[in-house]
């Protein structure tokens, strides 16, 4: 069978292709601005890529068309097919009828920490020889792909076989321009993680209600043999599960269920009254821990014993893009994060400032998501920031009076429209010891590799 994805360089679609590829498909696929790391991956993977939309890529044939929500009326593609009235799907019910329809899911939904945490359980599942397929919206490092159908070895044989278990990161953005549903509903998990619930993606929801809707649309079809993970210090998530539950949940965040307790600082896990471990790590931050708690329950929920996924969680790499330091230049350290959320940007922050202590940290800021490009969060944005001892922002795509926004920053904050004026502001205002963070859900127009480079001319 062929399928012919549009949209195909996402995360997202990547990982439906490079799972479909895996399955036995003929995958092709098409998008605009086709650039690494997703365009080599999937190149690799012997997968045709063609740059834009054109209408002739109907003479490709394929059986059916997938189509990721980055697609709308008006895509030259899209209007042949439909004129055409050729057949295609979306990403996420292809997935759902194709490979998930005989998979144990594990669902990871939620406003911040989804892509950590999906690889959190995919590497504490994988550790305890369970093989998980995945698709998730990053790049873990333990596994140095985003997505692949799963396998377990099986016993005293060369063989391999299916792995019945699905990691899989679930948004809650619509699912298509045919079907506005959120993604996660297709899932139809059997165990789903409730990581956080706050007010995002303004383009698409008129406020924090309709998201909750949503969430309690993923709730109703989990099965009562099934089981919730719920953050229990997030009110918006009671309000979700108030709506109606016919699963057995198990909190977080809670002296009632998953905590921890920091020891001689250590981290002790605890469900309920009962000491389960010591997770010895060096990620940052206590949502890292929120994080590890839920995936601790929810690969207990498949079959791993506690101590086996606190002892996975000590070799957990984290995930690319996730505070991952792309270089050190004279003692100048630069990281990348993808925080694009005020609550993201201040517990990125909160994480670096524990780590570093008194160390300068200069924070550059893309505000580039929809959410941030509307100005939802301009009110919220400068206490977010307050942590920094500078902050660069790059307003180009910014119509909300960023500087107005920031301005009880004070003469700490600085505003740039050319990329390459604030990466030698950047390099010449840094000096050894500081700690640059780069924060973006985006590209950035790879202003990392570039700072690196002006760094080292220094």
């Amino acid at each position: 069978m062929h399928i012919h994805i549009l949209g195909i360089c996402g995360t997202f679609m990547g990982g439906i292709a490079a799972i479909a590829r895996e399955s036995g498909y003929k995958v092709t696929g098409c998008d605009s601005n086709v650039y690494p790391p997703m365009s080599t991956q999937l190149e690799s993977q012997g997968i045709e890529l063609i740059e834009g939309y054109a209408p002739e890529q109907t003479k490709l044939t394929p059986d059916i068309y997938v189509v990721g929500n980055v697609v709308t009326r008006g895509n030259p593609l899209m209007e042949e097919i439909l004129n055409q009235h050729l057949p295609y799907i979306s990403g996420p019910q292809w997935l759902s009828e194709h490979i998930l329809k005989d998979k144990w899911v594990l669902a990871v939904a939620g406003t911040h920490g989804k892509t950590t945490t999906s690889s959190m359980l995919a590497w504490i599942l994988e550790y305890a020889g369970l093989g998980p397929g995945f698709l998730i919206g990053g790049m873990p490092e333990n596994f140095g792909i985003s997505a692949r159908l799963g396998n377990i070895n099986a016993s005293n044989s060369s063989q391999s076989e299916a792995s019945p278990f699905f990691v899989i990161e679930a948004d809650e953005y619509d699912t298509a321009f045919f079907d506005k549903r959120s993604k996660f509903v297709h899932y139809q998990p059997r165990t789903a993680i409730l990581n956080n619930l706050e007010y995002d993606h303004a383009d698409i929801f008129p406020d924090l209600a309709a998201i909750e809707r949503q969430f309690h649309h993923l709730v109703r079809i989990i099965p009562n043999n099934g089981l919730i993970v719920s953050n229990d210090s997030e009110a918006s998530l009671k309000r979700v599960l108030e709506q109606g539950c016919w699963t057995p949940v198990e909190a977080f965040g809670t002296k009632a269920g998953w905590h921890t307790v920091i020891a001689n600082n250590q981290t002790e896990i605890y469900l309920r009254d009962t000491h389960q471990g010591t997770l010895q790590w060096d990620l940052l931050g206590e949502h890292n821990r929120m994080n590890a708690l839920a995936a601790l329950s929810a690969a207990r929920h498949a079959g791993v014993p506690i101590k086996a996924g606190i002892s996975a969680l000590t070799q957990f790499k984290n995930v690319k893009r996730r505070m991952e330091i792309r270089g050190i230049v004279n003692n100048i350290t630069v990281y990348d994060d993808f925080a694009h959320h005020p609550t993201s940007i201040d517990t990125t922050l909160q994480g670096l400032r524990n780590k570093v202590g008194d160390a300068k940290i200069i924070a550059v800021l893309e505000p580039r998501s929809n959410t941030m490009k509307m100005g939802v969060w301009k009110d919220k944005l400068s206490a977010s920031l307050a942590i920094a001892d500078q902050v660069f922002c790059y307003a180009d795509q910014v119509n909300w009076g960023a500087q107005a926004a920031l301005q009880t920053l004070g003469n700490k904050v600085a505003f740039f429209n050319d990329l390459t004026q604030l990466i030698k502001t950047i390099s010449t205002t840094a000096q050894p010891g500081n700690q640059v963070l780069i924060m973006s859900n985006g590209g950035f127009g790879n202003i990392h590799e570039k700072l690196l480079i002006e760094l080292e001319k220094k």
